[in-house]
């Protein structure tokens, strides 16, 4: 199962798009909340499209992100790149 999120980026700065790839919404969810993350899962108001069902289904971790709406064509990126703590 595929569980997409938009979220407030950790840094303030608009919204985030992140993707996880779990066995159901439970277990997508606490691998978000393992990280650090607050999230709760409501609706489905913004499924996930075709294309980034296949973008995390083909990445070893099974979780991305970049930033939404994405105006510019934009790579999605690891999950480690968001939380990992900025220059001091």
């Amino acid at each position: 199962m595929v569980v997409a999120l938009s979220l407030p980026h950790p840094g303030g700065e608009g919204e985030v798009r992140i993707l996880v790839h779990a066995v159901n919404r439970p277990r997508a969810l606490t691998r978000l909340r393992n990280l650090g993350l607050r999230v709760y899962l409501r609706g489905n108001t913004h499924p996930p499209t075709p294309d980034e069902i296949t973008a995390v289904l083909h990445h070893p971790d099974g979780l991305l992100w970049r930033t939404s709406p994405s105006r510019e064509p934009e790579l999605w990126r690891p999950i480690r790149s968001l939380l990992a703590p900025g220059p001091a």
